[in-house]
């Protein structure tokens, strides 16, 4: 049953507050070439800046777009804005596609892979000379993965009810910055459920692990695999780093995150140290030699987030602000869908995630910490393991009785943001007639359940599933037909003639402002790269 404390707090939100829950999307995607390799081309000059333009920019290499959505308190909203930042981006790449899956397309010799460029300002090169402290570090191809973001905030009228139904009698924000932190924690320590629901990355091309040791399971197709893998991105083969496991990073309160990040990012690594800062030639090999170079190097399912300043670090950003708002990091790409999500799992991430913040959340130690990593990669790598187990505290429990646990908590949060939307249909309703009922969280939690009842229904082993009936268990063909297929459905889409010149003004401003950017740089890269560091860039008036 759900805690007293989440029942409570649940019913002290009105409809008006729950039907303001705010969400964006930050979509990565390799642009590839119509036989399914890596593209080599340039940022194409219609999609604007990469350095500047609000919708689309480049996240590690220049062939890695990333697509991010305005702030929506409608999911139906978001999406609709993420399916026409799509539409723009399709008619500006020519004959290129944007691979559907996330693990890879077939990929080039690992220095040959582009980074990402920005142009000659300070601020430009700093990201470049950044992904060039990745490449050094974990070298290019684990980059090119690429997933979804999902960021959520809850609206400001909810947190002085929240705050006075807990007796907090401190500052706003101190009180919300901690709410997120517990959200955070109860995050981490359920977000296997989100892998084994949503992961879709149960296989790859052979080609990306060449000459690399793995465990993998090969199918006639070059195809490497694990049978019940949910998210090989998630698992160790992914995104991830053997490196910053030693960080422990506790996400108890800001000042023990900070703490944590802090260290990594001012002391000095001795394995980073021998890359060097540059090659003496006046080429940069990465921004620092410590552990971290900036913030966002620390991997991790979720993030505390807030909106930053030019010039300012992120940390100083949470220490004088609070978090605004949490990043959630550990969803695939849907290679089913043309956009890569669909409305049903914003549905089920926004219960889960107001399941999180309102539910008891218990203080982080280094045992859990350690506990919940083990059964992240256990999920990705086995989640669909028929009886398999997870560590939750001092025992083991099956994840689909844990899952299904989690379920039922969810379901009053699910009735209370169905209610809500109803009740923000109703006006609607009233004029058109529609019915106003809405049942959509619900039925995401009923979704949800039947994965959990039947593996076989979920996409990593839809995934599998089609790569074997249509494609002889090839990975690259698979993920080549869904890339074709979804460039025709949203080219077919209608695209009206004003959202063709809003996006072409946005490219041409964006290109504007990064000249603007360059023609002021009045600093040495050298001090820029020093000061930035050493958060003490000037801040704009």
């Amino acid at each position: 049953m759900p805690s007293n404390r989440l029942t409570d707090r649940l019913h002290r939100l009105s409809p008006d507050v729950l039907g303001r829950l705010a969400r964006g999307i930050e979509k990565e995607s390799l642009r590839a070439r119509p036989d399914g390799t890596l593209a080599d081309t340039p940022h194409p000059r219609g999609l604007g800046s990469a350095l500047t333009h609000p919708h689309i920019t480049t996240d590690f290499s220049e062939s890695q777009l990333e697509l991010i959505t305005g702030v929506h308190a409608d999911a139906r909203s978001c999406l609709a804005e993420l399916t026409a930042i799509h539409q723009a981006v399709h008619r500006q790449i020519g004959d290129e596609i944007l691979w559907a899956a996330s693990m890879p397309c077939g990929l080039p010799p690992d220095d040959a892979i582009p980074l990402a460029r920005y142009g000659t300002s300070n601020v430009g090169r700093a990201k470049t000379v950044y992904r060039q402290g990745l490449s050094h570090r974990y070298g290019r191809r684990m980059q090119t993965i690429s997933g979804i973001h999902y960021n959520f905030s809850v609206p400001q009228a909810a947190w002085p009810i929240l705050q006075q139904a807990d007796g907090d009698t401190g500052s706003q924000q101190d009180y919300r910055t901690a709410a997120y932190f517990s959200l955070i924690r109860n995050f981490r320590r359920r977000s296997w459920l989100l892998l084994y629901l949503f992961g879709a990355s149960p296989a790859t091309c052979s080609t990306f692990l060449a000459g690399h040791p793995h465990g993998l399971q090969s199918l006639e197709g070059g195809t490497l695999h694990l049978p019940y893998a949910t998210s090989l991105r998630m698992g160790p083969l992914g995104y991830q780093s053997d490196v910053q496991s030693s960080l422990a990073v506790s996400f108890n309160c800001l000042e023990s995150y900070s703490k944590s990040l802090s260290r990594a990012l001012s002391e000095p690594y001795p394995a980073y140290e021998r890359i060097g800062i540059h090659d003496g030639n006046g080429l940069y090999r990465q921004l620092a030699a410590t552990l971290l170079q900036i913030e966002n190097e620390f991997y991790g399912t979720i993030r505390p987030k807030r909106t930053i300043r030019p010039g300012e670090r992120p940390l100083r950003a949470l220490a004088e602000r609070g978090v605004e708002y949490v990043e959630v990091r550990c969803l695939d790409l849907d290679p089913f869908s043309p956009i890569g999500i669909e409305a049903p799992t914003l549905d089920f991430l926004d219960v889960f995630l107001l399941y999180c913040l309102l539910d008891v959340s218990p203080p982080d130690t280094p045992e859990e910490i350690a506990a919940m990593s083990r059964n992240q990669h256990k999920v990705a790598q086995h989640g669909r393991e028929p009886g398999l187990r997870l560590q939750r505290g001092d025992a083991d429990i099956e994840l689909a009785l844990w899952g299904r646990e989690v379920l039922r908590d969810c379901a009053p949060i699910a009735d209370a943001l169905d209610a809500a939307a109803s009740a923000g249909g109703s006006a609607h309703a009233a004029t058109t007639g529609a019915p106003a009922a809405v049942t959509r969280h619900r039925d995401a939690l009923a979704a949800a359940a039947a994965l959990l009842d039947d593996p076989a229904l979920t996409p990593s082993a839809h995934t599998l599933r089609t790569m074997a009936q249509r494609f002889d268990n090839s990975f690259s063909r698979f993920a080549l037909a869904q890339s074709q297929q979804h460039h025709h459905t949203l080219l077919a889409l209608p695209f009206d003639r004003d959202a063709q010149v809003r996006f072409a003004r946005m490219a041409e401003e964006s290109l504007a402002e990064q000249r603007r950017i360059e023609a002021a740089d009045d600093m040495p890269f050298e001090t820029y790269r020093q000061r930035y560091l050493a958060g003490e860039l000037p801040r704009p008036g």
